[in-house]
């Protein structure tokens, strides 16, 4: 737990600051080396990069509508139709942390919400501060951002814990130690 907020807070740090000097591609690089480090020592690495996957895709969604609101401008992105693709590999880092440095948060749904309605408009103010990102009404960006978190928050537990229940990905046939013992080999149904 602490290892991954530990790896989180970094990758955020690297992304962030990256990003406010203008080198974009550093700040994914640094988000994309510590994804790799995360699916390298997590149990189900196929199920944690589909979460990481499904974060991106609603982050992408998320930053994108905030862009075309105008409550927030990425400098050297003024004019482009969709967030920049380092503010996406964000969602790709804080992903790595649901299931691990962040499972507290699925505890429950108003757990999540408090969270996400606390920590999102944080996380931003502190880019907001580093240079990565200016708002154009502080106070009302800030409240839009909390509001959207306290939703979102919620929503990545519900895709990691559906991605985690689901049989996908798993392999058809379970290693020996997880058989019974009293079951042999041949009367597993699918066995051949």
């Amino acid at each position: 737990m602490i290892k991954n907020l530990t790896f989180f807070k970094i990758g955020w740090v690297a992304c962030v600051m990256f990003a406010a000097a203008g080198s974009p591609q550093l700040s994914a690089l640094s988000v994309a080396a510590v994804a790799a480090i995360h699916l390298v020592g997590v149990a189900a690495p196929q199920k944690e990069a589909l979460l990481l996957a499904a974060a991106a895709v609603i982050g992408l969604g998320w930053e994108t509508f905030l862009v075309w609101t105008g409550l927030l401008v990425y400098p050297g992105y003024e004019t482009a139709a969709l967030a920049p693709y380092w503010i996406v590999a964000m969602w790709v880092l804080f992903a790595t942390t649901i299931n691990h440095g962040l499972r507290w948060t699925k505890r429950n749904v108003w757990v999540a919400a408090l969270a996400g309605g606390l920590g999102g408009p944080m996380a931003f103010f502190g880019g907001m501060n580093l240079g990565a990102v200016t708002f154009s009404s502080t106070p009302l960006a800030l409240a839009v951002i909390g509001a959207g978190w306290a939703v979102l928050l919620p929503l990545l537990v519900v895709v990691a814990d559906s991605i985690i229940d689901s049989p996908w990905l798993e392999s058809e046939e379970k290693p020996a130690d997880e058989r019974p013992a009293q079951a042999p080999r041949s009367l597993e149904v699918g066995y051949e």
